[in-house]
């Protein structure tokens, strides 16, 4: 991986497969694959969703996606190449959907991730959001998932 600048864009739908091969790589690795390129794009063009890909110029090496409800949001899917981690780029994407959030008059953000990821549950916790609870086979029926809340405001 290149020290190329990364710059925050909105996704587009040529984007949808990169996204989807890294859903597919880093967050669902060993189980189903449920974020094809097909969903993923759907994802980019829904109005209640907001789609943020982290670009160096190359393409995507990181996104984020964020539905909108009523009054709560709820982070889909974060992801970053792993070569970029630890450098902000994940922050950057959480900080501007926090933003959207924000600005769309949100109550709170909710998420869920793998229970055994350790890295991404602190990652979260440095970012104000809180432990909702343990959701057994949430994934595939046979892998946890850790329930996640941030409230707004």
């Amino acid at each position: 991986m290149s020290d190329r600048a990364v710059t925050l864009r909105l996704a587009r739908p040529d984007d949808a497969a990169a996204m989807a091969a890294m859903s597919r790589d880093f967050i669902e690795s060993g189980l189903a694959w449920r974020y094809s390129p097909a969903r993923i794009a759907r994802l980019i063009g829904h109005r209640e969703v907001s789609s943020l890909v982290a670009d160096d110029g190359c393409g995507p090496q990181g996104f984020a996606i964020m539905e909108f409800g009523d009054e709560r949001a709820h982070l889909v899917l974060l992801c970053v190449q792993p070569a970029l981690r630890r450098r902000g780029v994940g922050r950057h994407m959480i900080e501007w959907m926090l933003r959207s959030a924000q600005v769309a008059g949100m109550a709170s953000i909710r998420l869920e991730l793998r229970a055994d990821n350790l890295e991404a549950l602190a990652f979260y916790a440095a970012l104000g959001f809180e432990e909702e609870g343990l959701v057994p086979g949430y994934y595939d029926g046979r892998v946890a998932a850790r329930r996640m809340k941030k409230m707004m405001g």
